[in-house]
């Protein structure tokens, strides 16, 4: 089993319950009640909503002191007191892709200083990033992130997203899907 492969199986099963979805930018995707989070390649083949896969990578654009400074403030997922979630797919512009890895970088961090920003609001928001691209370029979104928090964090959460949303990096981002859901029983 890939233990790097997730898929996010939307429609009426799951122990995600989604309380808001917001098409920021592009095209939507079908309305769904809950969320599953599947690891490994075990997922359904006819979901009732949407199926989205990423896989967990290294992180590609983080210098040692960054990544070292998200290791020690980073918390795990999966957490108790962490019963809300966002899950927000986002697929990047062609010209994104022109751009070198060296060029991406900049605008990531020294334009739009992703990394500082969400290093601010560690270890209250923890995160997984999956990227879409490395298993197929006609997958829909290129990255997915799914983050938890507890519910007394989600102001910061939408501050976290919204400094994000305004960045040059954002300008990029040609679709994207902000799914806000609620672990079932809470």
């Amino acid at each position: 089993m890939n233990r790097r492969l997730f898929t996010f199986v939307g429609g009426d099963a799951g122990n995600w319950r989604v309380v808001s979805t917001n098409t920021v930018i592009g095209d939507p995707l079908p309305e769904v009640q809950k969320l599953q989070i599947v690891a490994g390649s075990d997922f359904p083949t006819e979901p009732p909503g949407w199926l989205l896969r990423g896989i967990t990578s290294n992180e590609r654009y983080v210098i040692r002191e960054e990544k070292n400074q998200l290791l020690d403030k980073q918390q795990g997922l999966g957490r108790p007191e962490a019963s809300f979630a966002a899950l927000i797919p986002i697929r990047k512009t062609a010209s994104w892709w022109a751009l070198t890895q060296d060029e991406r970088r900049t605008i990531l961090e020294e334009h739009s200083q992703h990394i500082k920003i969400g290093l601010h609001y560690l270890p209250a928001i923890a995160r997984r990033l999956h990227h879409c691209r490395d298993l197929s370029e006609n997958e829909p979104f290129d990255f997915i992130t799914w983050f938890e928090f507890a519910p007394a964090h989600e102001a910061e959460f939408n501050q976290l997203v919204d400094k994000l949303r305004t960045s040059e990096e954002w300008k990029y981002v040609d679709r994207e899907i902000d799914f806000r859901l609620v672990l079932d029983g809470c």
